[in-house]
């Protein structure tokens, strides 16, 4: 289902783009809707089309980020990315080695233990 969402999503991103790039802005830009008025759509019209088209793109781009994010957030149980990547690293202990340790406290010398 994800999967399906971020196609579409992907693809209402590539529309919005194009008909962006489609509308007559101030300076001419890539606009389609100049010069003579023979077509079936006057430049107007073109425009008015193009505004709601681009409307439309914009909400459905809208619902699909947001239905993105929904499913992300129930996806993540284990918390952030940040808490996961600084979570400790519980290493083992190495055992210490075993050391003949000396006598308990005392007031007498400690002797060395016997050679072998």
């Amino acid at each position: 289902m994800e999967n399906v969402i971020l196609s579409v999503h992907l693809i209402l991103a590539l529309l919005m783009i194009g008909v962006v790039l489609l509308q007559r802005s101030e300076g001419g830009g890539l606009g389609m809707g100049g010069g003579g008025g023979g077509g079936v759509m006057s430049g107007r019209q073109a425009a008015n089309a193009l505004s709601k088209l681009t409307w439309i793109l914009a909400t459905g781009f809208l619902i699909t980020s947001v239905t993105l994010t929904i499913i992300a957030a129930r996806k993540a149980d284990e918390g952030s990315v940040v808490d996961r990547s600084v979570a400790p690293i519980e290493a083992p202990v190495p055992a210490l080695p075993n050391v003949d340790l000396p006598p308990a406290a005392t007031d007498a010398p400690v002797t060395p233990p016997p050679a072998n």
